[in-house]
């Protein structure tokens, strides 16, 4: 029986930088981590072992290095993911597509004496900004991004009016904890508009929604995040989300003879709902 590869790329992935910009007694800290893939001429790599075709992955790994080597300050991730994909696209014409995913990571300023401190840092959560750029020849489509933004509020969130059958046993509620963990992705129509000004502004406009819209399910803020967003900024042509439920269940005190007056829960997020969608215009 004949085999063909369907598709097929490779690259290197969790290559981690961590960049220092000194300007003068303040420095200015990047921690980010880099996925790299390539499309392109590998067949015969596969199907006769010839590497001639093939940029080794270690390779891969030190252009990262080199390439924020190249300039001082500190660069957006989408601005260093365009110019990755570029080098490697330049010098390699066996690659028809390079995508360059880039997730950094948060750290803040240590405060002394009320001031933050000029070179010394603390980690922050589990928050991630994110950048994917897939690049042809042709051009660029960029998307931005935040993983991990967990967010939850106490009230103004309820379930109700949902199909029932011999095995459910959720109760409908109409004052809950909403708590999830924030993935969204958003591709600009234009790749010069992903700026570190955009993405700030359009998180803000997520955990804004979040926060005062009345929600009737999980779908209904989904949907409420991403209208908010497209209505907002022009610049955007799509937004996706992916939502977990971190959930928080009332304890029951019936067996202590209490009545939990909804104030006490334990959180759990296993297992979870996971509600995903794509918005666009």
């Amino acid at each position: 029986m004949p085999v063909k590869i369907v598709n097929n790329n490779y690259g290197k992935a969790r290559v981690r930088l961590m960049k220092v910009a000194r300007e003068g007694e303040r420095h200015q800290l990047q921690n980010i981590t880099v996925k790299i893939a390539f499309e392109g001429d590998f067949t015969e790599v596969h199907t006769v072992g010839d590497n001639s075709q093939v940029l080794p992955t270690d390779t891969m790994k030190n252009t990262v290095y080199a390439l924020a080597y190249q300039t001082r300050e500190i660069e957006e991730i989408e601005t260093f993911g365009l110019r990755l994909a570029d080098y490697f696209l330049t010098g390699n014409p066996q690659i028809t597509r390079a995508i360059i995913e880039i997730a950094e990571h948060a750290w803040t300023r240590i405060t002394v004496g009320g001031e933050p401190h000029q070179h010394s840092f603390v980690k922050g959560d589990d928050e991630k900004r994110m950048a994917i750029i897939s690049q042809t020849r042709d051009g660029a489509t960029v998307e931005s991004g935040v993983e991990d933004l967990i967010v939850l509020k106490t009230t103004k969130s309820g379930f109700v009016g949902y199909i029932k059958d011999q095995y459910t046993t959720l109760p409908e509620t109409t004052d809950r904890i909403f708590a999830t963990s924030i993935k969204a992705v958003w591709r600009y129509a234009n790749a010069d508009a992903a700026t570190g000004d955009a993405w700030r502004n359009v998180r803000q406009t997520i955990l804004e929604t979040f926060a005062e819209h009345d929600s009737l399910s999980v779908q209904h803020t989904l949907y409420a995040m991403g209208e908010a967003v497209l209505e907002k900024f022009s610049d955007i042509a799509e937004i996706s989300f992916s939502l977990p439920n971190i959930h928080c269940l009332p304890i029951d005190f019936t067996h202590f003879g209490l009545e939990n007056d909804n104030r006490i829960f334990v959180p759990t997020d296993e297992p979870h709902g996971l509600i995903e969608a794509r918005l666009t215009r």
